[in-house]
């Protein structure tokens, strides 16, 4: 009889997660973030290579841009399902799952014959990252508590901004390096080592956790969802071969099947169902709802400019993708630096600290932008650098913070299909931007005679705008949270009165 009350196999391990004292956490840590930047880097990491992979495979330009497209779209559509998931299977198992899929398809994009076989081994490729990327923070949230939890998403978003600025810059090494014919086949390839490196390091650190109860997944709500994202970033990801004016009309359908699902969701947790998305996480949980928007807008500015910078530096000044890719690495130097010393802050300073990273940015990318219409062409890899410099560190100040606040008062049970909804916004917010800010830098193009400079500084400047719409978000957020704190609760008011007139 004591043999059958014994506790589970893992279940002193599960207690040790649940208290956040596993030993092994801060190891397990960095190989979630390995497999996270390569997730993260394979978004923009691929976008310097096409001109050499259309050549190489003999195919169409709307063709090649799926190799990009495909990938993105893939990555959003599977997010909070895939979040969802993780929270009630497990998220070791559907983390290690989809990054074994992630190595096999990386390596099936590297030695595909055709851009049929590239374009399909590259959606399933997405189809893993978006797989892993939920579960990256709910591991976080699984495994840290308190103060650490702050440093861990630092961590975390130091890599998200770092993998996103570099990616560019990183493309334009390896096809520095391994020049000629199939070169580019080396971008997908050197996912493959360490990706095995990362599962095998996984497969050891990485604590077991079982779910409590029975876990049913909202398939309704899976298929509403699904259409609903789909319907909105088809046209966007589309873009560049005239989508969004062919099937503009998807944009109201997607909304109305989002509008659809959300009354689903309503009606399921009323019955006390399990949700996709619950909606208490927009309604009742503290600062989810404001740090999803703040997101969403955030990564409309913040992924559009890196492909407006490209397109200056190198079908403007002529540069080479690898040059084009260091002359925007102050942003990432200084993000990097700065989501290192955010996550040790963010517990003191809250909201603020987002508020004077956006802040930061806004002044960083402006100031950059001013600097490019003038600047002579010898020149514009130095100039800009301290501006950009100084919106990388507001960038560091943004991403990992928000990612804690938008997240810390979400119970752990939901930390999967939240950190996937986040990312769903981020996602969506840069389909937008990575389609508007280029469209708008041709646009300015075809109107003034091939005038790069200013292109640059309308689209850039356009840019900006979404980052000042968070800006005011996170305002408000910063002095609602201080009016809250600085109002006294009613015993204390009760309290104060009475001795007032015993006084």
């Amino acid at each position: 009889m004591r043999a059958r009350t014994r506790p589970p196999s893992g279940g002193r391990e599960a207690e040790r997660v649940q208290d956040g004292t596993d030993p092994r956490r801060w190891k397990a840590l960095w190989v979630t973030l390995v497999a996270g930047f390569m997730s993260l880097l394979d978004v923009t990491i691929v976008a310097v290579a096409l001109p050499t992979m259309q050549k190489d495979l003999h195919a169409s330009a709307p063709a090649i841009q799926w190799v990009v497209s495909g990938y993105a779209l893939a990555f959003a559509l599977v997010l909070v399902t895939a979040g969802r998931l993780g929270d009630a299977i497990g998220r070791r198992r559907i983390f290690l799952l989809a990054l074994g899929g992630f190595v096999v398809c990386s390596a099936a994009a590297g030695a595909a014959p055709g851009i049929g076989l590239l374009i399909t081994a590259r959606i399933a490729q997405g189809v893993c990252a978006g797989c892993l990327a939920p579960q990256n923070s709910a591991l976080i949230q699984q495994m840290f508590r308190g103060a650490e939890r702050g440093r861990a998403f630092g961590l975390f978003g130091a890599t998200v901004g770092i993998s996103s600025a570099v990616g560019p810059v990183t493309g334009g090494l390896i096809l520095a390096l391994a020049d000629g014919p199939g070169g580019w086949r080396w971008i997908f390839y050197v996912n493959v080592p360490v990706g095995v490196i990362a599962l095998v390091l996984g497969l050891r650190l990485l604590p077991r956790t079982r779910p409590t109860g029975r876990q049913r997944l909202d398939l309704p709500g899976v298929a509403l969802l699904g259409t609903g994202v789909l319907a909105l970033m088809l046209p966007l990801v589309l873009a560049e071969s005239g989508g969004i004016a062919r099937v503009w009309w998807l944009f109201p359908v997607g909304l109305a099947l989002l509008a659809v699902f959300a009354r689903w969701e309503r009606r399921v947790a009323v019955r006390e169902g399990q949700p996709l998305l619950d909606p208490a996480l927009l309604t009742d949980t503290r600062g989810y709802a404001t740090g999803a928007a703040i997101a969403t807008l955030y990564f409309v500015g913040f992924s559009g400019v890196w492909l407006v910078f490209a397109l200056f530096f190198q079908n403007g000044l002529g540069y080479s993708p690898l040059r084009s890719g260091l002359a925007v690495t102050p942003f990432a130097a200084g993000s990097a630096l700065a989501a290192f010393v955010a996550g040790r802050l963010v517990e003191r300073l809250g909201r603020l600290l987002t508020v004077c990273g956006l802040a930061a940015v806004t002044a960083g990318l402006g100031g950059a932008a001013l600097v490019l219409h003038w600047a002579p062409a010898g020149l514009a890899t130095w100039l800009p650098a301290p501006a950009l410099f100084l919106g990388g560190i507001g960038s560091g100040c943004v991403i990992s913070p928000n990612v804690t606040m938008t997240l810390r008062n979400v119970p752990v049970r939901m930390a999967g299909a939240a950190g996937g909804a986040l990312q769903t916004g981020q996602r969506l917010g840069g389909a937008m931007g990575t389609a508007a800010l280029p469209g708008l830098f041709y646009l300015v193009l075809s109107q003034d005679h091939d005038d790069y400079r200013a292109a640059v500084t309308v689209a850039v400047g356009c840019g900006i705008l979404p980052v000042v719409a968070a800006f005011g978000l996170a305002v408000r957020d910063w002095r609602g949270h201080r009016r809250d704190t600085r109002r006294p609760c009613p015993e204390d008011a009760s309290h104060s009165h009475t001795h007032a007139g015993q006084g």
